[in-house]
């Protein structure tokens, strides 16, 4: 019971501190000014076409996604998911005005230098409450349900690529603006996010060993 206990605590913490992290990977790719990641353009790309804003269509959109992920496999959706409604945005914005009273971003050198350490944190949080396994927002179990279906070459780096793309493409086709922001993103998240969920977010969670293998047949 001991045990059952920590490791739910355990999955609170990593739950918080994910969804807290992709707040602070907001303000960071807004700092360095070089596109936003492929959702975000997805949505702004929606908001060009119905003459609307990012704040009135962004709960739509997560709204409809949920409802998707609730027939598909409501598993996904728990405390991760409501702590991105309510976390993310307050986070962003407090991290915001933190990070431009820290340093000036004027030179490529620097925005380039944000990007990355932005890239990296948005991996790490995403694999922490990936992993943490109590829910998580509504686009993200969208490649997590195709890639449990077990499907040999569709591993959630693979899914998580297409999803991207899909969003960058609807987003251009939209007028949003594209940057190398968003095409790394789209390419670099699903990969790194895989390789923290199994070197590190796991190792967090189950001790040195990782994730128990019995566990893993079950998943």
């Amino acid at each position: 019971m001991k045990e059952k206990t920590a490791l739910f605590i355990k999955r609170v913490i990593m739950s918080v501190i994910g969804v807290s992290l992709l707040g602070v990977c907001v303000a960071l790719l807004r700092k360095a000014n070089f596109g936003t990641d492929p959702f975000t353009c997805f949505v702004v790309g929606i908001a060009n076409v119905c003459h609307s804003t990012y704040g009135i269509i962004y709960p739509i959109v997560i709204g409809v996604l949920l409802v998707i992920v609730f027939f598909l496999n409501k598993h996904y959706i728990g405390l991760a998911t409501v702590l991105n409604l309510f976390l993310v945005g307050t986070v962003g914005d407090i991290a915001f005005k933190i990070i431009n009273n820290l340093y000036d971003a004027n030179t490529i050198p620097v925005r380039i230098i944000t990007l990355a350490i932005a890239l990296i944190i948005l991996c790490f949080a995403s694999s922490l409450y990936i992993t943490a396994d109590l829910g998580v927002s509504s686009y993200d179990a969208i490649s997590l349900i195709v890639s449990d279906k077990k499907i040999k070459f569709l591993q959630y780096r693979v899914c998580r690529i297409i999803t991207d793309l899909l969003c960058v493409i609807v987003g251009f086709l939209f007028h949003a603006t594209i940057g190398v922001g968003t095409v790394i993103t789209a390419f670099c998240m699903g990969p790194l996010t895989q390789f923290f969920n199994t070197y590190v977010a796991e190792k967090m969670l189950y001790g040195k060993n990782g994730k128990p293998k019995v566990q893993e047949a079950k998943s």
